[in-house]
């Protein structure tokens, strides 16, 4: 770390807020309706904590990793460390097709919310795809905060956590506002019904690897931290925990307070349920709109963050054509990555809302293959590097090493053909295969082009 070509400039609360921050994005405010009414009330908070549980053991993986080996890229530099280069690329890529969904998700997500604030801002039909119209000003308010996103992660990582921190506390702000009202004026009678069936449970249960992702944003942006390698992994569980708390929450307070029939009628089921929590009151629902936004924010930041260092660092392994390895000689930031993830993603708003669906599924699916490597490769470097200096070592390293691998592979079966949540044809199959055909292109190009 003594050579790292970044500046170390990230403190505990910065830490903290880049992951928790990551985690908690827009879903808890527009899908907890669609999670109760799958599952039932209990059935959706039973779904996010067995979620949260195999996310405490993946957790503990990474804390692990990240303190024995505090390099920009993170699962990269695990996997490598442990299984090769080419193991290496297919974790890391399953990876990027999360970050890149979650990422390409929040630019359709934010013009999405701003609807709910100002309804009449739609203008400019354009067409419509999958039954969804796509407008003008909406499109173009996707674009433009986009743009604004990339720019101030160019000007410097200190700048985008300003931003983090004041967004991740408004969220825990009006989170914590809404749990109160729930708990005063809710009532347990409406949580009815309780439970709808296993199938329903699984259904949820495959959506929370998208919503948990973001704790592995830690690992990828290492060498900025100004914090002890120990209290790295430390911040990295408690962030874990935290969003697990977080989701049960909400479910139990839009459980208490907004019944089935009203939740199969409502568009934004957490903003009416903060609406109903003050006794009907409009300027509650708004409240939870801007707590909502603030969550878009601080999700779409981090994921900017953990994804450019990622390319970044796949550029220097010559994953990736080397230009995206450069950093702003000013600011130090992987400019060309920024760029890069720009272009990318700031194509979503075209396809309309309906990319939702699609990339949180998709990207869910690269998510919890990474994670199955990551486990893979902490099992890997406890048995071939038993002295490596681990200044965060988990106890029982081996059990809650295998229990993690255990449930990572069985969260994979859920995405399979035959099972309740199984990815769609053809478009989250076809997102997650064409995803690895580019991967493909794109590391055969850059060996081709390398200096040896």
């Amino acid at each position: 770390m003594e050579n790292s070509k970044y500046e170390k400039s990230l403190n505990k609360a910065d830490v903290f807020a880049l992951a928790f921050g990551a985690m908690i994005g827009w879903g808890w405010v527009v899908l907890s309706g669609d999670w109760i009414l799958s599952a039932g009330t209990l059935g959706a908070v039973g779904a996010f904590v067995v979620g949260g549980v195999m996310i405490f053991f993946v957790g503990h993986v990474y804390a692990e990793l990240v303190a024995a080996l505090p390099k920009n890229g993170g699962v990269l530099v695990f996997s490598k460390r442990a299984f090769g280069p080419t193991v290496s690329f297919i974790c890391t890529w399953a990876m990027m097709l999360g970050y890149i969904s979650v990422i390409a998700f929040e630019v359709v997500a934010l013009p999405t919310v701003v609807q709910y604030l100002f309804p009449d801002y739609l203008k400019g039909y354009m067409y419509t795809i999958a039954g969804f119209d796509v407008y003008f000003s909406w499109m173009i308010f996707g674009v433009l905060s986009s743009v604004a996103i990339a720019v101030i992660n160019i000007l410097g990582v200190k700048t985008a956590m300003v931003l983090q921190t004041t967004m991740t506390f408004l969220v825990f702000a009006v989170g914590l506002t809404f749990m109160g009202g729930a708990a005063a004026n809710g009532s347990a009678a409406t949580m009815q019904p309780l439970f709808k069936g296993m199938n329903g449970v699984l259904v949820v249960a495959v959506m929370t690897p998208f919503m948990y992702v973001g704790f592995e944003v830690i690992p990828q942006a290492a060498e900025e931290m100004n914090v002890p390698v120990k209290k790295i992994g430390q911040i990295l569980v408690i962030s874990v925990v935290s969003a697990v708390i977080w989701y049960a929450a909400i479910i139990l307070g839009v459980g208490r307070t907004m019944p089935a029939i009203q939740l199969a009628g409502s568009g934004l089921a957490t903003a009416d349920a903060m609406a109903n929590a003050f006794h009907g009151s409009s300027l509650a629902s708004k409240i939870m709109i801007l707590g909502g936004i603030g969550g878009i924010v601080t999700t779409w930041n981090s994921f900017y963050v953990g994804c450019s260092r990622t390319i970044c660092s796949m550029a220097d392994e010559r994953m990736l054509p080397q230009a995206f390895g450069k950093l702003h000689p000013k600011f130090k930031t992987p400019c060309n990555a920024i760029i890069l993830i720009f272009c990318v993603t700031t194509i979503a708003p075209f396809f309309g809302r309906t990319m939702l669906v699609w990339l949180s599924n998709a990207g869910g699916f690269g998510i919890v293959v990474c994670n199955l490597i990551v486990t893979l490769s902490f099992l890997v470097l406890r048995k071939k590097e038993p002295d490596l200096p681990r200044p965060y070592k988990v106890k029982g390293g081996v059990t809650v090493g295998v229990v993690a691998m255990l449930l990572s592979a069985a969260m994979i079966l859920l995405y399979l053909p035959g099972t309740p949540a199984a990815l769609s044809w053809p478009y989250e199959w076809g997102i997650t295969i064409g995803w690895t055909l580019i991967g493909i292109a794109l590391i055969t190009f850059s060996k081709a082009h390398s200096p040896e």
